[in-house]
């Protein structure tokens, strides 16, 4: 079976508090885009698991990949049998696009669907909420508000069909648990936005990222990008997560020259 796992944007980021369990509270507003990896998983026939990755290279021990802890759940729960799973990435990891999140919420997805496991939904974004903060989102993929340590959700009315999205991701590496360190906790949410018929061009005003301060104060490339997003006429541009990606939200199609952004990634999408 194959699935596409999306990514995701973040509108504004709060982070309100530390909590005394080492985690922080936070309020954001995430959105789904539709840049995607490519997951394919298969039931193993001589029983053996395997995992593989091609597209953009994952560093590390792939055990401690999210799509194998996924699947190491639902085994460990469900007594499943082996199966194989391949991962084509594209979603720049470590970007703050919700990528590993992504894709291990899909792996729940996707093998409660080859094994018939029968689950309420309480149940699949519990274990989503096990394996990292933001993995519920990815469950439905569909725009909402999180707040608690980001497994919190309130599905929100918000469409952004129209909008030209711009998004950068420069090659830097922004470790989360080092950019939660880093931050300094506002000890406010999100403020309230018009859902139904969202003035974008008022964000930046209204809406901020708690990491940016840090962020940009290390890396001020990714200020520079955020600035020229909105040289370029971007309504509205921000940080997404704990970075690096910046993101801009145009009502036209941004004219992206071939060295603009030299040596980045770059996603261009009129969402849906």
């Amino acid at each position: 079976m194959i699935t596409l796992p999306k990514a995701k944007i973040n509108l504004g980021l709060k982070v309100i508090r530390k909590r005394p369990d080492g985690y922080h509270d936070i309020e954001t507003l995430m959105y789904p885009i539709g840049l995607s990896d490519i997951l394919e998983i298969i039931p193993s026939h001589d029983q053996i698991f395997d995992f593989t990755n091609t597209g953009i290279f994952i560093d590390g021990d792939p055990q401690n990949n999210l799509c194998v802890k996924a699947f190491q759940l639902m085994k460990q729960r469900y007594s499943l049998s082996e199966i194989k799973i391949h991962l084509h990435k594209i979603i720049p990891p470590g970007a703050g696009l919700g990528g590993g999140s992504s894709d291990a919420a899909h792996v729940l997805k996707v093998i409660q669907r080859i094994f018939s496991i029968k689950m309420c939904s309480n149940e699949l974004h519990e274990m989503a909420a096990m394996l990292g903060s933001d993995c519920n989102f990815f469950i439905q993929s569909q725009p909402a508000l999180s707040s608690g340590r980001g497994e919190v959700l309130t599905p929100v009315d918000l469409s952004l069909a129209g909008y030209h999205l711009l998004l950068v991701t420069p090659p830097i590496m922004v470790s989360t648990s080092s950019a939660y360190h880093k931050v300094i906790p506002s000890g406010n949410g999100l403020p309230e936005i018009n859902y139904g018929e969202p003035d974008v061009a008022s964000w930046g005003a209204l809406l901020s990222n708690d990491f940016e301060d840090s962020i940009m104060k290390e890396y001020p490339e990714v200020r520079q990008l955020r600035d020229r997003l909105l040289e370029m006429g971007a309504l509205y541009a921000s940080m997404s997560g704990s970075g690096p990606s910046v993101f801009g939200l145009f009502k036209d199609e941004p004219n992206v020259q071939p060295d603009d952004f030299k040596d980045m990634f770059v996603w261009q999408e009129l969402l849906a």
